[in-house]
């Protein structure tokens, strides 16, 4: 019967323990020369936990541990039981995801297992004893060729250490063995008398020094030894033979060592001592670590650098930072912003764009002195860490000047590309704020930048924090409101000037916040607008007023239309135009009863994504207006590709209609370009008797404002709008009467 086990069972088990048997290492003290190897590997992998795990009958135990405290587990938990089954590196990218993994309890308790990788340490006649393996408490999805290829280094130093410390210990009558072994190892094995004579001396050695056995052997060890390391070589050579201990012994030490041609280069070398017919004798296994030196240096230079400018990166800057902030020292911070960059990429494709960070990146190391950090946090945003300077003078002319410099032409191969730049500063005094919250400063700072109107300098004031505290708040407080039904719709009728009859409202939103009373939508609105809430909450906006419409319809009011705004937001969604005609259909209402009003700022941040779902609600009759028109830069091109029925006067040429000739002449040619394009045209904001009659003079058809109401809740609207019997036509009287009606309500 063939038995079962609850972890992966090697084919040469027995064989495998028998290997593992004749080392003599399986529970045995810690040694420096293994611990070495984890604290290594635990540097270059930047993981808290590095084992050497030898895998036993039933359980494993680390020769050599960093990071973990327990010395051994049992089998059927052990990852490292896994690596052992092959000879390439085992690796577990998420535990939790590893359904072999998934309930370990090295995974679900300590030490939290996510990222395991380990190489198997393979013998000379190829069993597999155990691991160098690498963990870390955080998932990695990529563990490259190069990285695993460095790990099976490792792993084979352990190897070949495990083999030396059995050669060595073993007596005479294995000295065979030990020749073997070191003409086939891969690393150098140097042996030396106490004299330091060279007494043997492995093929690898011949390679690596450049000497061949018969020129090395009898020679001083200072042949390989660089002539600055010889007299500290020499003394501690003489406490050994003297003293029979160093703590050089057992421990890899990296220096420099000679090479026959005379040039340098770096070694890890182990050291061990034995007698021989009461004689001191001195082993040393030497690996040439230019390669391990290399990657290191990419490695750390990766972790420091970004790849694409070969500027520094956000860690390298957090870290400066935190220097700084320890010596508390004063620093400024500049924070840059490509303005648009957005566009390059859109238009000219990713590589070119990555041509430009380029160049920009270069542009900023030439202008910026040597003394001062520049990184790139990612995408198209730069810093500039200026050490030592609290003075917003200087950091604002520094900033002045980098924009002058960037927004200088950029010629590329086929392209010439205009490219500009906002940045915001933010200064750190002594005693000040931490990295973090200088970086938020800053960014703030560049916010401000960017809104008040682009390729500017902004300082960072303590009035910035206190609007996005207040912004942050105003957020978090209209979540709740949307939860609890705190959202009410106000109306604010519209009027035929000529007769002043009523033919419709605007729906608008307020905010009836408990303890603050009813908050208007100046308060909220932007917060509101570019939130999460803009779909759900304009989705609600739309239906309750198509639902009010229909009642006052059915009441009576039969051409009565509703006025509703639009977010950006709702054309994000893809069946848009159909989330409006199922509103209309859900409540009986006819298309030609609702207006849609949009804004500039609408169009041009979604050009692409509007024509089509206004148009298809055009044709089933919709009215869509352009809110605030003639307030932007774009307006008349517009008129040509959208689906527009009605022009709103915006109320800022409507205040001083009577006295300014600008303001009527502008109202004028808005008339007159509406009746062109065979459009409608309403005023907003106005508040006097002298306003309406200049309008009604201009041949504006409707007007809304103060004049003929105010905005109010649904039921003062039917009570002092609606009063009139149903069928007959909703009038206003008088100049004011509503206002005065509502009040008494």
């Amino acid at each position: 019967m063939r038995l079962t086990y609850p972890y992966p069972m090697p084919v040469d088990e027995a064989e495998r323990l028998d290997a593992l048997a004749s080392f003599s290492i399986f529970d045995t003290p810690a040694e420096k020369t293994f611990d070495r190897i984890v604290e290594i590997a635990s540097r270059i992998f930047d993981v808290p936990i590095a084992l050497v795990s030898l895998v036993g009958k039933n359980r494993q135990t680390f020769k050599a541990r960093i990071g973990l405290t327990a010395c051994e587990t049992s089998r059927d938990v052990s990852f490292c039981a896994h690596a052992i089954m092959g000879n390439h590196v085992f690796v577990v990218p998420d535990a939790t995801r590893d359904e072999r993994f998934a309930t370990n309890p090295l995974v679900t308790g300590e030490p939290h297992i996510r990222f395991y990788a380990g190489a198997p340490l393979i013998d000379e006649n190829g069993h597999r004893l155990g691991s160098l393996c690498i963990i870390d408490k955080k998932p990695r999805e990529l563990f490259s060729p190069n990285d695993q290829a460095i790990l099976s280094e490792l792993a084979a130093a352990v190897i070949e250490r495990m083999q030396v410390r059995r050669l060595i210990s073993e007596n005479a009558t294995n000295q065979s063995r030990l020749e073997n072994i070191t003409a086939a190892s891969p690393d150098a094995i140097v042996a030396a008398d106490g004299r330091n004579l060279i007494q043997a001396w492995n093929a690898a050695a011949e390679t690596m020094f450049g000497f061949s056995a018969a020129q090395a052997i009898g020679q001083p060890l200072d042949i390989i030894i660089p002539s600055a390391l010889r007299p500290a070589h020499r003394r501690g050579l003489q406490r050994s033979v003297e003293h029979g201990s160093s703590p050089l012994m057992g421990a890899p030490i990296s220096m420099s060592a000679l090479h026959a041609d005379g040039t340098e280069f770096p070694i890890e070398i182990s050291l061990s001592r034995w007698t021989e017919n009461g004689e001191p004798r001195f082993g040393s296994i030497i690996r040439d670590i230019t390669d391990r030196k290399r990657a290191e240096e990419k490695l750390r230079h990766d972790a420091e650098y970004d790849h694409l400018t070969e500027l520094h990166n956000r860690a390298s800057l957090i870290g400066r930072l935190g220097e700084a902030f320890r010596a508390d020292e004063v620093v400024s911070l500049l924070m840059l912003d490509l303005d648009g960059f957005k566009d390059v990429n859109d238009n000219l494709g990713h590589a070119v764009g990555d041509d430009v960070l380029r160049v920009v990146a270069l542009r900023l190391r030439r202008h910026i002195d040597p003394s001062h950090m520049v990184a790139r946090l990612g995408g198209d945003e730069f810093v500039v860490l200026i050490p030592g300077c609290g003075d917003p003078l200087v950091a604002h002319r520094l900033a002045s000047e980098l924009i002058a410099v960037i927004e200088e032409p950029i010629e590329l191969e086929h392209e010439v590309i205009h490219i500009g730049v906002s940045i915001g500063v933010a200064l750190r005094t002594q005693g000040g704020c931490s990295a973090e919250e200088l970086l938020g400063d800053a960014d703030l700072a560049l916010y401000q930048a960017k809104d008040d109107g682009r390729h500017l300098v902004r300082l960072f004031t303590p009035e910035l924090r206190r609007a996005t505290v207040s912004r942050s708040s105003i957020s978090s407080g209209l979540r709740r409101a949307w939860e609890k039904g705190e959202f009410e719709l106000y109306y604010q009728p519209q009027v035929h000037l000529e007769d002043r009859r009523l033919t419709g409202a605007e729906a608008l939103i307020r905010w009836n916040r408990p303890n603050h009373g009813v908050v208007a939508p100046g308060a909220f609105i932007s917060v509101l607008e570019t939130s999460l809430l803009a779909v759900p909450v304009g989705e609600w906006i739309l239906r309750e007023a198509c639902r009010q419409a229909a009642a006052w319809r059915a009441f009576g009011h039969v051409d009565f239309r509703m006025g509703v705004n639009l977010f950006a937001a709702q054309f994000n969604i893809r069946d848009f135009a159909a989330s409006v005609l199922s509103a209309l259909s859900d409540y009986g209402l006819p298309a030609s009863a609702l207006e849609l009003e949009i804004t500039e700022n609408i169009i041009l941040r979604h050009d692409k994504k509007i024509v089509e779902p206004l148009q298809q609600l055009r044709e089933h009759g919709v009215g869509v207006a352009f809110d605030d028109f003639g307030t932007g830069f774009a307006s008349l091109s517009m008129l040509k590709n959208y689906p527009v029925t009605r022009l709103k006067i915006d109320r800022s040429f409507v205040s001083d209609i009577q006295r300014s000739l600008k303001d009527r002449a502008i109202v004028e040619s808005v008339i007159n370009m509406a009746r062109a394009f065979d459009l409608d045209v309403i005023a907003e904001g106005i508040e006097t008797e002298d306003q309406a009659n200049v309008l009604r003079l201009e041949e504006c058809q409707q007007g809304q404002g103060y004049l003929f109401g105010r905005p109010m809740p649904a039921m003062a609207f039917e009570e002092s709008l609606l009063a009139s019997k149903p069928g007959a036509a909703a009038t206003i009287a008088c100049p004011g009467a509503a206002a005065k009606r509502q009040r008494r309500a």
